[in-house]
């Protein structure tokens, strides 16, 4: 047997009367990738935070090599050899990537100087070793967030962790990304060490991890061995029923013309990003956009919910246009979004559920009157939309930073469906969620299209894309590179469009 590098024995962790972990024993082996699953709001990440010591447990025992360990901070999780890759990256935008890597560990010169040099010169070692290509120049809020999460992968290995903990590591990533991080995976398992993996895609626990225990409610439900265990029987456990594996989409007769874009261009820090860019959003349909991260889609995005101004071209939503307008133009013109980054773009953490859910119409009747807020009618609103969308909150006055991922990105989903939107635009809309969660916000996104509204989506999913869509656009160095019906594509065929290769089924859209 290999030796055990970590063991958690009855672990605990109550936040008042809630056990988010209740009795929970698992253990890591040297060299094993062990997958951690479960829904959101389960105790996956709270486990791990103790683990990493950001959190600390009401009771029970941490084993490190076998020796009893009291992981009282951060410091002595390092210490221990433990680095944690979290599901939100713990990085400082205004900082380059060489600085967020190397912050609390800097090597010093005479004078308590840093040198930068021989900070370098390690991380460009291991970058060569684990074929982890990064800017170290460049400023994290710059870059990619495919980007970001080498960085927070190379700030575990410069800090010469032996046991890593990935917390959702692939939910932003394309799928070339993720190929390139199983590939970082196996490298490490290779050298001995002990990797935790969460995450919610089934497809990536068969190809990578040996062993899997499953989370439901703070409780282990089961440790099983991967390779005997299928996906479906993987997700019965984890959500406790069986999922369906189809949206039924109705016939709809009546198209109406909702999103016009002509010839639109779109440039950030003096670069084009869009390009001449044509696309036409009907009632009734989804039309997904494809394409690998850094392509001109976030800037799409933007110009189209009033974030980001067009240089040229035009945009009209029923008819009328709103290029360049302002942001509460596009919310009265009925325009639903769903951000690709919930944190940073979606909610207001420090702020209640309640008032998240109401940031769209806050500013009139029946939310506020004269300028003052009716916390009644808020709160009463609050508790019929987390009862419609099954928000998992003890409360409609918890914070929203109080919630797992998955749950925000609900609150997000709940508040821009129930607006009843003409055009709802969903970006990423399932990132970082669960597989029931995942299921339901489908759902949703179908049964806006089915009543008869218009949604673009645009997914680094390649199955989402495909599963959803009505028609798939191929986005590629800001211009739509071709068209395919996803009944008849797949992500292969897809794959090498996103990488700009024009295939013999794809439909020229932008002459």
């Amino acid at each position: 047997m290999p030796k055990t590098v970590v063991e958690m024995r009855h672990i605990t962790k109550k936040f008042g009367k809630l056990a988010a972990n209740n009795d929970i024993s698992l253990s890591v082996h040297e060299g094993e990738i062990l997958s951690l699953l479960g829904e959101n709001g389960a105790g996956k990440s709270t486990l791990m935070g103790i683990l990493s010591g950001l959190i600390q447990p009401t009771s029970g025992q941490i084993l490190i090599n076998d020796k009893i360990v009291q992981i009282s901070g951060p410091k002595t999780a390092k210490d221990l050899g433990i680095g944690m890759v979290h599901q939100h990256f713990m990085l400082i935008p205004a900082f380059s990537v060489l600085e967020n890597i190397i912050l609390g560990d800097e090597p010093k010169q005479h004078f308590g100087r840093v040198d930068y040099a021989v900070a370098t010169k390690k991380i460009q070692q291991l970058a060569q070793r684990y074929q982890l290509e990064i800017d170290l120049q460049a400023k994290v809020a710059d870059i990619s967030v495919g980007m970001q999460q080498r960085v927070e992968i190379m700030k575990a290995l410069y800090r010469q962790a032996n046991i890593f903990i990935f917390d959702e590591p692939t939910a932003a990533l394309t799928p070339q990304e993720i190929q390139q991080l199983m590939r970082i995976f196996r490298a490490l398992a290779d050298e001995n060490k002990a990797i935790i993996f969460i995450t919610h895609k089934l497809k990536e626990i068969k190809e990578i991890a040996s062993r899997c225990v499953v989370i439901r409610s703070g409780k282990v439900i089961n440790t099983v061995e991967v390779n005997n265990t299928s996906e479906e029987k993987l997700a019965e456990m984890m959500v406790g029923r069986k999922l369906r594996n189809s949206m039924e989409k109705i016939t709809i007769n009546n198209h109406q013309l909702i999103l016009d874009i002509q010839g639109v261009n779109v440039s950030s820090k003096g670069r084009k990003k869009v390009n001449n860019l044509n696309l036409q959003v009907h009632s009734g349909e989804i039309v997904g956009i494809a394409g690998v991260d850094g392509n001109g889609q976030s800037e799409l995005i933007a110009a189209l919910t009033g974030m980001k101004k067009v240089t040229a071209g035009s945009i009209k939503i029923n008819g009328n246009n709103f290029e360049n307008k302002p942001v509460r133009n596009f919310i009265k013109a009925k325009v639903g979004y769903i951000p690709e980054d919930r944190q940073s773009e979606g909610l207001i953490l420090p702020m209640t559920v309640a008032e998240n859910l109401v940031l769209k119409e806050y500013y009139h009747p029946p939310v506020s009157h004269y300028g003052i807020l009716d916390y009644r009618y808020l709160n009463r609103f609050a508790r019929e939309i987390i009862h419609d969308y099954d928000i998992r909150t003890q409360s409609e006055q918890n914070k929203a930073a109080s919630l797992s991922g998955g749950n925000q990105q609900k609150i997000v989903v709940a508040r821009e469906i129930s607006s009843n939107p003409d055009l709802l635009i969903a970006a990423n809309p399932t990132r970082g969620v669960d597989i029931g969660a995942i299921e339901y916000i489908h759902e949703k996104i179908v049964q806006e299209r089915n009543l008869g509204k218009a949604v673009l989506l645009i997914s680094f999913e390649l199955d989402e894309i495909l599963k959803l869509s009505d028609r798939v656009l191929v986005m590629h160095n800001g211009e739509i590179v071709g068209e395919v019906d996803p009944q008849r594509t797949n992500a292969q065929e897809l794959g090498l469009m996103m990488a700009g290769q024009k295939t013999p089924t794809s439909t020229e859209v932008n002459n």
